[in-house]
């Protein structure tokens, strides 16, 4: 299983550090993960991500079920054999794709019946039958299987979902201990924007005792200023002993905002799929480098940053390798931006370490969120 130590917190914020002890090694929180859906970070080899500094990455139930196969996974030993990565790995639940595949899908009290998006079979999740999955694969930290709430949702219906997510979270529990898992689990907080329900969930999920816990159905197009009540109601019902995890939360300055009220786990797609279509971030924002206005730029990605492709190619070049065609393009992308997120997790737990969050928020903030040509507008 895992174990969860906190480092230091900051005293004026409340930010925390911590580390998660996994049979893969050390995690420093907080922490940012890399989603490879498919066993794979798209465009990038697991010895460019151990490069980068990436700590944890999420895999994906749903899709490694539907192919190659869970079983076939676990032949091999598990998925840190199979995708030759030898550090930390969670999965998810396939919750998400309750949501994002919604007009595949049939939500009942037993489970969801899906039809495959690959070859229109269907397959039947319960909770129970994620938890087999989930063993298969052998992810270090596996999740319970919820019901996300879209945006916007009636009370009624965000309140059904956060219900039966919690009456799947209790059969998940039960079953992964029947059958025998030394994985850590996570239970999962929903309930959408109202804050009461958040509460009721959280208080009720930790009541389970899980080893750690995940507040999901955000960022799904809601108001920062609910979001962030969202959070809020649920964290302070956490205890703070096990990690918290923010389920694809990913704009620098949301991370900064769950960090700030004591969250250490954040996933999102948005650094590698903006990167695939020539979006990379920077300490001054996006860039948007297809832009006609980088042709003759000669300048790195980002001057302030010391990675690999910004100590080594120009503006002009990969815009050029984009406008090309050239598959490098968005593997030179991507390494960047990866090697941002994890250069600014750490730059943050820095700070918090030497109790100057807040500072260091103000500055990044400052610069990051700062009106140039560069950021595309």
């Amino acid at each position: 299983m895992i174990s969860f130590e906190i480092v230091a917190v900051d005293e004026r914020s409340g930010a925390r550090a911590g580390v998660i002890h996994t049979p893969h090694g050390d995690v420093e929180t907080p922490v940012f993960m890399p989603v490879g859906t498919q066993a794979t970070v798209k465009t990038m080899s697991p010895r460019e991500l151990e490069e980068i500094g990436i700590q944890l990455i999420v895999s994906n139930t749903y899709h490694l079920h539907l192919r190659p196969g869970d079983d076939l996974i676990a032949e091999i030993g598990g998925i840190h054999k199979f995708m030759g990565w030898n550090r930390p790995v969670l999965t998810d639940s396939g919750g998400f794709q309750v949501y994002s595949l919604s007009d595949l899908r049939r939500v009942s009290e037993d489970g969801v019946t899906f039809r495959s998006h690959i070859d229109g079979s269907y397959i039947t999740f319960t909770p129970e039958r994620v938890m087999e999955i989930e063993m298969n694969i052998g992810a270090d930290i596996i999740m319970i299987f919820d019901e996300p709430s879209p945006y916007p949702v009636p009370y009624h219906e965000a309140e059904r979902a956060m219900e039966l997510t919690l009456r799947w979270a209790k059969r998940a529990k039960e079953h992964k201990e029947k059958i025998g898992s030394q994985q850590a689990l996570f239970g999962i907080v929903q309930g959408s924007v109202y804050p009461d329900l958040r509460e009721r969930c959280a208080v009720e999920m930790v009541a389970m005792e899980f080893d750690g816990y995940a507040i999901g159905g955000l960022a799904l197009g809601e108001p920062k200023v609910e979001m962030v009540e969202a959070i809020r109601a649920a964290v302070k019902h956490l205890p703070e002993d096990k990690p918290r995890y923010l389920m694809g939360v990913g704009y620098p300055e949301d991370i900064i905002i769950g960090v700030e009220h004591g969250v250490d786990m954040f996933d999102c797609v948005l650094p590698t799929r903006n990167a695939r279509t020539g979006t990379v971030f920077t300490h001054r924002g996006k860039l948007v480098i297809k832009n006609a206005i980088y042709a003759r730029d000669f300048t790195p990605l980002d001057p302030e940053c010391d990675c690999y492709v910004c100590r080594t190619f120009t503006r002009a070049y990969i815009r050029h390798l984009f406008n090309a065609g050239e598959i490098l393009a968005p593997r030179l992308a991507t390494y960047h931006s990866l090697y941002f997120f994890a250069k600014f997790m750490s730059e943050m737990r820095n700070a918090i370490i030497n109790n100057e969050f807040l500072e260091w928020k103000q500055e990044f903030l400052s610069k990051y969120r700062s009106v140039n040509i560069h950021s595309g507008g």
